[in-house]
């Protein structure tokens, strides 16, 4: 383990050096990861890096840890040579890395040697809960449920509204701020929006302003809810754990477009019924709206519209500014040196018009551009730091289920029909262009594809996508109007 500079120190100028070397590893530490955002991205870092944690140095080995099996496999093959020599540069005491979950993570016990006067030699490293309260997780179950825990940084206070979001946001703070005892007003509520644009932002607010009123929380992803049930049942457990999940104040599921399987989901159905007829609130996530989450069962989807659905849309320019000048600020704390014009936050929330996480990517590459090239942040600098996030902006994502709406419309038919197992020469074409455009425009496979619509076989696609292809040679009314619905599908 680290020892002090000399064993015949004064007990007072040892425990200076303790305090000092914890200091001066921790912000060792910071710099390993700052410089590892810099590099990679914000949307790399954030979701292989965000949760990885320095926990002791040990004889000359960073002891490192993270929560998931999957992400100490991804971080060994992707990152670590990458990693080792990050934290060696900043740490040059540190020889090697250890990487493990946490959960599985043991800290070195004293050597038996060790006297209990020399317990505060300085060989621990704390965990992150010695980084500032404000960016430290809150656990959100109380009695042992595996709630995920919620980001202290993602308050109604450090969310950003504009014209996009505002009716998103007044919901959420309707429901977080209602009254205990009074039978909610929007239940479910359910928010969906695209990627970085604030969802998930919102359900961690209202999860702090109701966790702070003294009521009970759960927050979970879908994939941890669906861990929880498959594991309970594992275990035999299964009913403790429906009767604690349902005994909270508010329970918040994020990305619900994730939930499969058929006991799950109707567990899932369960539990909503059961909280909602005992007045307690619901809160979702989602990437798309309730009648577009094919995947989930038909009445899954009922319940989940017969709430409250609110829709976040993608960041205007103000807002977009807005959200560069709070991350410039934040930024600033740690380095009072980064400025950044307000002609520069104007070109960058004109070129960046995807998400909020893009916008956090362009705010390190900027700051990164000004801490290593000690030059002034011009518009000519800042075009060259975000040239890759410009650059590399992929196309749309078309959806299915944007392509059977705009179709439909189209063709003057619904929805429903194109799903429906109506064979009518009226509802047929349609339904064979929107199969052919979803092999055209999306990655899925055709067996995906004829999952969403109605639950048709493979060859059924296969057999549409074959005869428009040939229809549009021989027809140019059609291939005008497929290449027509192309083009507004990409826009």
């Amino acid at each position: 383990m680290l020892q002090s500079p000399s064993a015949s120190s004064s007990s007072s100028s040892a425990t200076a050096h303790e305090s000092s070397l914890d200091r001066d590893i921790q912000e060792a530490w910071d710099r390993v990861k700052r410089r590892l955002r810099a590099e990679l991205g914000e949307d790399v870092f954030s979701s292989w890096f965000g949760r990885l944690e320095l926990a002791i140095i040990s004889d000359g080995v960073a002891h490192l840890s993270v929560p998931t099996r999957f992400l100490k496999s991804w971080i060994e093959s992707h990152y670590i040579d990458r990693l080792r020599l990050r934290v060696s540069e900043e740490m040059p005491a540190v020889t090697g890395i250890h990487l493990a979950v946490r959960s599985a993570m043991q800290r070195p016990a004293p050597r038996p040697t060790d006297a209990p006067t020399q317990q505060k030699a300085p060989r621990l490293v704390e965990k992150s809960h010695a980084a500032p309260a404000e960016n430290r997780s809150v656990p959100t179950d109380q009695d042992g449920l595996a709630g995920s825990p919620l980001d202290r940084r993602l308050t109604f206070a450090s969310f950003l509204v504009g014209r996009s979001n505002a009716l998103a946001h007044a919901a959420a703070e309707r429901v977080a701020r209602h009254e205990p005892g009074q039978t909610p007003l929007y239940n479910p509520l359910y928010i969906h929006s695209s990627v970085g644009l604030g969802k998930t932002h919102l359900l961690h607010a209202i999860g702090h302003e109701v966790l702070g009123s003294g009521r009970r929380v759960i927050y979970l992803t879908a994939d941890r809810f669906m861990y929880g049930f498959v594991a309970a049942l594992k275990a035999q457990t299964a009913l403790a754990f429906k009767e604690r999940l349902r005994g909270i104040d508010l329970l918040i599921i994020d990305d619900v477009q994730f939930l499969q399987g058929k006991s799950i989901q109707q567990e899932f159905c369960h539990t909503i019924n059961a909280l909602i007829d005992a007045g307690r609130q619901i809160v979702i996530a989602a990437d798309r709206a309730p009648s577009d989450l094919e995947s989930l069962d038909e009445r899954v989807r009922s319940r989940l519209a017969g709430g409250l659905a609110v829709e976040i849309g993608g960041l205007d320019e103000a807002l977009r500014a807005q959200i560069l000048e709070a991350r410039v600020a934040a930024a600033r704390q740690h380095q009072p040196s980064f400025e950044v014009s307000p002609a520069v936050i104007a070109f960058v929330a004109r070129a960046i018009t995807t998400n909020g996480r893009d916008l956090d990517g362009a705010v390190n590459r900027l700051l990164a551009h000004s801490t290593l090239s000690q030059t002034p942040l011009t518009i000519e600098a800042a075009e060259a730091a975000i040239r890759d996030l410009v650059r590399s902006r992929e196309p749309k994502k078309v959806k299915i289920e944007d392509i059977q709406k705009l179709v439909a419309t189209h063709f003057n038919v619904s929805r429903a029909d194109i799903l429906s197992s109506r064979r009518s020469a009226s509802v047929v074409k349609p339904r064979q262009i929107a199969m052919y455009l979803s092999k055209v425009l999306t990655l899925r496979s055709l067996p995906e594809i004829g999952r969403r619509f109605g639950g048709r076989d493979h060859t059924t696609v296969l057999h549409a996508v074959r005869k428009i292809e040939s229809a549009v040679q021989a027809d140019p009314t059609l291939r005008d109007d497929v290449e027509l619905l192309k083009r507004m599908l990409q826009e």
